[in-house]
């Protein structure tokens, strides 16, 4: 029997389409990230550190960075796999298909991997959301949620070229809370598999941190998944993620058209002798640049690149190392 996801499109909803539409344009469809591959990596780990954070992960920001940057990292071993599960799901967005019930899984496989025991399988037990002793909510019996799934993945394919992909990926992100296939991960599957739905439409998605406007306003997202319970439709909750993305937009426009302006004529000119991922001595740094002055190269130049996140250190626990060298990232 075909399904149908109870929701109505409002006017609010088409207004917030209209803008997010207008502003993914603005962002030049994704080519202003493709130039800038450090704003598109810290972008991503804030989208991952928020998204863990939800889920109660309690590494810090900094914490997850070194975590990805393969340094030693002291934390609960278990956060520090999910960080590592969660960059290498994040990476693989683009290689999955976000209609597969088949590839769904598997990123679930990745996401929580050495986590959870049904990794990359649909749960096998029921599953319910408790406020103490007091069951708020109980998800649908296990037997139930292969068929679930199946039809809601049917609706999506079937309506792929009506409904809005913005709309299409907030209903199914409900629709899924509501499934909790999973024992573990759904809500950060959720918010990959929208973030997938939405990289589909537009890549720039893939380099937008969603999940930190979500963290931001977490009491309002599940005060807005409780409502839509308890109306069993998805009205509100599609609306508060439309409001969100688009707030995400807002900040993703800032942050690129304010890159340049807040770069130096030191750092910028630093960026401009330096290749991606390729090391370079501090003396050839000064050759490149024809300066003489090994303090002005640190001040001006080395200084301020490393606080930006714009540069790194290949040995930063010897930061005056004779065999220290510095990568553009």
């Amino acid at each position: 029997m075909h399904y149908e996801p109870p929701f109505t499109i409002t006017n609010k909803m088409l207004m917030l389409v209209a803008q997010i539409a207008e502003k993914t344009g603005r962002i030049s469809n994704y080519r202003a990230f493709e130039s800038k591959p450090h704003l598109r990596r810290n972008n991503r780990i804030r989208s991952i550190h928020s998204s863990l954070a939800i889920e109660a992960n309690s590494l810090s920001l900094d914490e997850g960075k070194g975590v990805i940057a393969g340094k030693t990292v002291l934390g609960p071993q278990k956060e520090i796999q999910e960080v590592k599960n969660a960059y290498q799901a994040y990476d693989q967005i683009g290689d999955f298909d976000p209609y597969s019930v088949d590839d769904l899984k598997t990123l679930h496989g990745v996401m929580t991997y050495l986590t959870v025991q049904e990794s990359g399988m649909f749960r096998t037990g029921n599953e319910g959301v408790f406020k103490g002793d007091r069951c708020i909510f109980m998800a649908p019996p296990p037997n139930l949620v292969p068929e679930l799934i199946d039809k809601l993945f049917c609706w999506m394919k079937a309506v792929a070229d009506t409904v809005h992909p913005l709309i299409l990926s907030s209903v199914f992100h409900y629709e899924f809370v509501f499934i909790h296939p999973f024992t573990d991960g759904n809500g950060r599957m959720a918010r990959l598999w929208q973030t997938a739905l939405l990289s589909a439409w537009n890549p720039v998605f893939q380099y937008l941190p969603l999940e930190s406007r979500i963290h931001e306003f977490q009491d309002e997202y599940y005060e807005a998944i409780d409502a839509c319970h308890a109306a069993g439709r998805s009205d509100i909750f599609v609306e508060f993620m439309l409001d969100k993305i688009d707030l995400t937009l807002d900040w993703a426009l800032m942050q690129l058209s304010g890159e340049d302006a807040y770069l130096s004529e030191q750092v910028r000119k630093l960026l401009d002798v330096m290749e991606y991922d390729v090391p370079y001595t501090a003396a050839q740094i000064m050759t490149a640049l024809g300066l003489k002055s090994k303090e002005n190269l640190r001040k001006l130049y080395i200084g301020p690149a490393l606080e930006k996140g714009l540069i790194v250190m290949r040995l930063p626990d010897k930061p005056t190392s004779r065999n220290q060298t510095y990568i553009r990232v």
